[in-house]
């Protein structure tokens, strides 16, 4: 059986919200926290673009902070699958403020996850491979296997040091 294909732009899709002051630290930025929902979210979207099914997250492999996010910003998130496994899928998310005043623009953090197609017996799924086609595709595209091989000794340290640590406690 051969395995189905999807260009990478089938799978884009963007979120832009306000940063209101309930949505601020003490320093005045938008909570980091905040912002990691908004990109399992957007990446949860593009996953779901690609097989058309259920997916999980499996990893958030990084999200890189590069400039604070203020209540005078918006904050737009633009997200698509750059590669495929047999059932995982890497998501990149680019998270973009914009001054509202201004207009200006600055790429404020970007994102890597990892999610996993799952049918309705939660199976994994087999999913379709994407074909990169613009320049920033193919270079997250190109760059993704080295990303994987990354993810999978870091997912092995994770469950050595899981097997180490303790679930008892002094005060239980």
């Amino acid at each position: 059986m051969e395995r189905a294909c999807k260009y990478v732009r089938e799978t884009r899709c963007f979120k832009t919200a306000r940063v209101f002051p309930s949505d601020v630290n003490n320093h005045n930025t938008l909570f980091g926290g905040r912002l990691m929902s908004y990109i399992d979210d957007i990446a949860s979207i593009a996953a779901a673009k690609l097989c058309r099914g259920n997916t999980v997250t499996a990893s958030t492999d990084s999200v890189d902070f590069l400039y604070p996010i203020t209540p005078s910003d918006s904050v737009m998130l633009e997200a698509f699958v750059t590669w495929t496994g047999r059932s995982s899928m890497e998501i990149f998310v680019k998270i973009v403020r914009e001054n509202l005043k201004t207009g200006d623009k600055v790429i404020a953090a970007t994102a890597f996850l990892t999610f996993v197609a799952m049918d309705e017996n939660n199976q994994k799924l087999l999913v379709p491979e994407v074909i990169p086609e613009t320049e920033e595709e193919i270079k997250l595209h190109q760059t993704a296997p080295a990303r994987a091989e990354q993810r999978r000794h870091r997912r092995q340290a994770s469950r050595e040091l899981a097997a180490f640590l303790t679930t008892e406690y002094p005060w239980e």
